[in-house]
């Protein structure tokens, strides 16, 4: 497992890809956008 393996973290990160080893942006980070955006309507 290594930069190669797109399983891990370090390979999501070497391909350039996002998924559920490597979100785009934490889960918590995006319950608070969310809430943010909810609270503005």
């Amino acid at each position: 497992m290594g930069r190669g393996d797109i399983k891990t973290k370090k390979g999501k990160t070497f391909a350039g890809s996002f998924g559920k080893t490597r979100a785009a942006k934490p889960a918590a980070a995006k319950k608070a956008a969310a809430k943010k955006a909810a609270e503005k309507k």
